[in-house]
């Protein structure tokens, strides 16, 4: 088992508290993509959960600014709670330019790239707790490479979306909006890669 002593375990409630509302947003996000219909509540919803992790993470930043003693290094402290908002912010701006586009209908690489921001999160969810000390190395390891795995997916799902909209003759007004949402959408893996190294390195430094 990790050996990571908390002095003030707010931080971690406050971890689990973003990483459970960043899952959240991926599910709705995944909502919004399957059904696409609603889109004004089902936006809505999405922007919600994005204002939540803001608070969280502004309440973490705060409670840091007041606390001499920390259970981690001060400054992973501030990286993780940056870094899983990070996510939420790339889910809204998705969302946000799919209706600003006025999209008529998502393209399917746009919902396989959802789902594997979706499993990411639902893997750091798991992998936020050991910043309590539970769990063992190789159970973090194998989260680890599972979310690394995901973001290599997501490398592959873009190159497939890029290919298919420049193919025959493409609409490029349809061209530019799915090129910019398909960016966006990957980068949100990108940034749980992230998160899942930030996590790694708390534990393994606090083990």
């Amino acid at each position: 088992m990790f050996n990571v002593i908390p002095r003030e375990t707010v931080f971690f409630d406050l971890f689990e508290k973003a990483a459970a509302n960043a899952h959240a947003c991926t599910e709705s996000l995944v909502v919004f993509l399957d059904r696409f219909d609603d889109l004004g509540n089902r936006a809505h919803r999405v922007k919600d959960l994005e204002h939540v992790g803001d608070e969280l993470t502004h309440e973490t930043i705060e409670r840091l600014n007041k606390t001499f003693i920390t259970p981690i290094d001060r400054e992973d402290i501030h990286e993780l709670a940056g870094r899983i908002d990070d996510i939420l912010d790339r889910i809204d701006t998705a969302v946000d330019r799919m209706c600003l586009f006025k999209v008529e209908r998502p393209i399917k690489e746009a919902g396989e790239l959802a789902r594997c921001i979706e499993r990411s999160t639902a893997l750091i969810c798991e992998m936020i707790v050991m910043l309590r000390g539970r769990g063992t190395p190789e159970e973090l390891r194998i989260r680890v490479r599972e979310v690394h795995r995901l973001e290599s997916e997501a490398d592959e799902i873009e190159h497939r979306a890029l290919v298919s909209l420049f193919e025959g003759t493409p609409d490029p007004i349809h061209v530019i909006k799915w090129k910019n949402i398909i960016e966006v959408l990957e980068s949100a893996t990108d940034k749980c890669e992230d998160v899942a190294n930030v996590i790694e390195g708390i534990v393994l430094k606090n083990a």
